[in-house]
């Protein structure tokens, strides 16, 4: 049987080894974690609906569902999360908010106020209106680990994952995280039904209620696993979160080149100007406290170094 963790009291607003676990898994266990929309449960209530500055109180926001013990998880291990499947709520939502986002109160004035789009999220379907439908992504805007020192708000990210907002942390893929703490204390929350790149307002994805079904397993963590990676069917990928964006690109480049080297022995300045001719690289989002790139190369690609 799937173990089932609970959203109710288990809602962290910071990722820390300091919280006592809430739940506690053997590596390979299937489980299901319920996570809350980001502003958290009864917030939303029905399509039409506007938010008001008394419904969200920064920065306690993108709750996660944690700290999860990952039974014999040690320093110097590295968590391999397969998402298996997301099961979404039926109403998500997407929000400008003066102050947050890509455009900060629109170059300093504020006349868009807070402007919300409350929708529903049907068979695979986001009902922008009633004549515009678009395609369900769902994804895990939070996943992480305690970091190595103290807390971090789950609106930020870093070494240790967290508010990393990448559409490939989604079903199907492997999310691989350095263990800094005994038990790794593992949170995810903060799902989305959609979200295009950049996530340009604050809210900007279609923020919504998920239960994440998942399987973790451990394995020694590469010597070199500086931020998060992941991978997909046809993908590996590798993350940076940093700002200035360009730092953001840098660091989920040479973390790229780094793989190459560590797992595929392919030489540093080789993996450099082979990046210079198959990166796929973005901005997943530019509008928390750091930014998140990522730099993806084909394993089909790689399957011709083998």
């Amino acid at each position: 049987m799937t173990q089932r963790i609970s959203k109710q009291g288990t809602i962290k607003y910071a990722l820390s080894g300091d919280d006592a676990f809430v739940a506690h898994v053997d590596p390979g266990e299937t489980v299901t974690i319920e996570c809350v929309i980001n502003i958290g449960d009864g917030v939303i209530k029905h399509v039409g609906q506007q938010l008001t500055e008394a419904d969200v109180t920064f920065p306690f926001v993108n709750g996660a569902t944690g700290p999860i013990e990952v039974v014999g998880a040690m320093p110097g291990d590295m968590l391999k999360v397969e998402i298996l499947h997301m099961e979404l709520d039926t109403l998500g939502y997407s929000s400008l908010w003066p102050g947050h986002g890509m455009f900060p109160d629109w170059v300093r004035r504020k006349e868009f106020g807070i402007q919300t789009r409350v929708v529903d999220v049907l068979d695979g379907v986001v009902h922008w209106t009633d004549t515009i439908k678009l395609p369900c992504k769902p994804m895990a805007g939070v996943i992480g680990v305690a970091p190595i020192h103290g807390a971090v708000l789950t609106v930020d990210n870093g070494t240790h994952g967290g508010n990393l907002d990448v559409q490939e942390i989604t079903a199907g893929s492997i999310i691989m995280l350095r263990v800094e703490k005994p038990g790794a204390h593992f949170f995810i929350g903060d799902c989305h039904a959609l979200q295009g790149d950049g996530e340009a307002v604050g809210m900007g994805a279609i923020e919504i209620g998920s239960n994440v079904t998942l399987r973790i397993t451990i394995e020694k963590a590469p010597k070199r696993l500086g931020h998060p990676r992941i991978e997909t069917a046809t993908h590996l990928c590798t993350l940076g979160c940093a700002r200035p964006l360009e730092d953001a690109m840098r660091i989920a480049f040479q973390e790229m080149i780094y793989w190459l080297n560590d797992e595929w022995n392919i030489p540093e300045p080789d993996g450099y100007l082979l990046l210079a001719q198959i990166a796929e690289a973005r901005c997943t989002q530019m509008v928390n406290p750091k930014y998140t790139y990522i730099c993806k190369v084909s394993k089909e690609i790689l399957a011709q170094f083998t």
